[in-house]
């Protein structure tokens, strides 16, 4: 699995929105390449944000 898959799938299982620190903590993936997965995600419309730096999936 990719890391962008990766970085969906921690996404998609967490009940709560959650922030890359989050995300990076949670799946052990480092914050920059969380940064970069996060980014590809937003731009294809796979994750939302329903507050402020906070992401969940679509």
């Amino acid at each position: 699995m990719d890391t962008v898959e990766k970085v969906f799938e921690t996404i998609k299982n967490s009940p709560d929105a959650l922030n890359a620190g989050k995300v990076a903590e949670i799946s052990g993936i480092d914050r920059k390449e969380v940064d970069k997965a996060m980014a590809r995600l937003k731009a294809d419309g796979r994750i939302v944000s329903p507050r402020r730096c906070y992401w969940t999936a679509k």
